[in-house]
């Protein structure tokens, strides 16, 4: 599945910022050449199709004079240009003419040998000529005549190209790479207070209430977005504060009638439905321990001690070994080394281990062995011979309130109370298969180290 791609803003900037750029310099471009083409610094010779037709026009006739042949070239040109004059002069004094040669331009006819290629403007307004050496079939020839008032689109596009490529692209190149490097500097260096606020919003999780992202060194943009995420993160710590009171107050509520209940249950004539009973009322009862246990863990994060795992395990193994054996189970404990110690609290891994120990008498068959083991690397195993968890079933088994089986007796706590225990630890809590069959549970927490 293709993953929606967001647009960046650095290459957004890069970008606008070229066009932008281009769009300045071709104007730029533009306004130069017509300043200095008007200026004549830069010449744009119009005239250049009236020297091409009267090199194929120009010719001696049969008495040796010099004439103008009407060649194709020649008569469009006369159709384009009206007001057409041109005055042919060779080197052997011989002259032909064309239309009406203004007054400012007409003393020049003696004097055409001493011309080389010209551009003459006249004090009258709007009056120009040119002067050119072309070879045609009568010899080579000097020319005047009148420039062209009419601009040619192409040959304007020649001479911008030309300029472009030899002056403008020069200079554009360097500019745009340096756009991109400097703009996608300025540009990391801008967000960089943002990035750290990402950073930070990567480490929030539910127990780490009171975080909250850095405003420091945001864009004065972007700062907006920040208090309001700052806002909401205040807002989900109160309401989850709340939460965790009202689940707190509840369960303390809720042992008061259970406690009562079961004073007034055993006070009752011995029968079937009195151990019924008894069995529910202790199965509310562990409910709202475990309730209790759950808005407990958060707080004992910051009482961490050193806890020796070898003879937490003892400890529980002896506990629950009358309890086993009347379930009809063999309760063994071993150990892989003589002493492994962590840091947390001792409580509430005895309570994952009780939790794991009672829960292989509960769905263990009622037969064969359960072994608690307690490994080098700080692991505790719970292993039964029952029929197991089936592979499928092992992520969801530490949900809340998940079971196995929907008829199965329980909440659905204490496993996800074990997994919530290992968590806070820094470690976690799988579902394996056991050695001979069966289920193993199993807890892994790191290993204290030496100060």
């Amino acid at each position: 599945m293709r993953k929606d791609r967001h647009p960046s803003l650095r290459w957004r900037i890069v970008r606008h910022l070229t066009v932008f750029q281009s769009i300045v310099l071709l104007a730029v471009i533009a306004l130069v050449v017509a300043v200095l083409v008007a200026i004549d610094i830069i010449q744009i010779n119009e005239d250049d199709d009236t020297f091409e037709a009267l090199e194929s026009a120009v010719a001696l006739d049969a008495n040796d004079k010099l004439v103008i042949r009407s060649t194709p070239a020649l008569v469009q040109l006369r159709q384009v240009t009206p007001d057409l004059w041109f005055v042919v002069r060779d080197q052997q004094g011989r002259t032909v003419r064309e239309g009406q040669v203004p007054d400012a331009f007409a003393r020049l006819e003696a004097d055409l040998d001493g011309f080389g290629d010209a551009s003459i403007a006249a004090a009258q307004k709007g009056q120009r000529a040119s002067i050119r050496r072309i070879k045609t079939e009568a010899g080579p020839v000097v020319v005047l005549t009148n420039a062209l008032t009419t601009l040619a689109p192409g040959k304007i596009a020649v001479v911008i190209l030309a300029f472009f490529v030899t002056i403008v692209l020069p200079i554009f190149t360097p500019l745009v790479i340096t756009t991109v490097i400097v703009t996608h500097l300025i540009v990391r260096r801008g967000v960089a207070g943002l990035q750290d606020a990402a950073a930070e919003a990567e480490r929030i999780d539910v127990e780490r209430r009171g975080a909250r992202l850095p405003v420091a060194g945001v864009p004065s943009e972007i700062v907006p977005l920040v208090n309001a995420v700052n806002n909401a993160l205040a807002r989900l710590d109160e309401g989850y504060e709340r939460h965790k009171r009202f689940l707190a107050d509840a369960a303390h509520e809720i042992r008061t009638p259970i406690a009562i209940l079961q004073t007034r249950l055993e006070a009752l004539a011995e029968s079937d439905d009195k151990h019924l009973l008894l069995e529910d009322v202790a199965r509310l009862a562990l409910l709202a321990e475990q309730l209790l246990d759950l808005q407990r863990l958060d707080r004992q994060r910051e009482s961490f001690a050193a806890v020796e795992l070898v003879g937490l395990g003892r400890q529980v193994a002896a506990e629950l070994a009358p309890l086993a054996i009347s379930a009809g189970y063999d309760l063994s404990f071993e150990s892989a080394a003589t002493a492994v110690a962590v840091s947390g609290d001792a409580a509430s891994l005895e309570r994952a281990l009780a939790n794991l120990v009672q829960n292989a008498i509960a769905y263990g068959g009622r037969k064969g062995a359960i072994t608690i083991r307690v490994e080098a690397d700080a692991a505790i195993e719970v292993q039964d011979e029952g029929p197991g968890i089936p592979p499928e079933e092992r992520e969801r088994i530490f949900e809340p309130f998940y079971r196995v089986r929907a008829r199965t007796t329980g909440a659905g706590l204490g496993l996800y109370l074990v997994w919530e225990i290992a968590r806070l630890h820094g470690g976690r809590a799988v579902a394996l298969d056991g050695i001979a069959g069966g289920a193993c549970f199993r807890i892994e927490l790191p290993v204290q180290t030496a100060a």
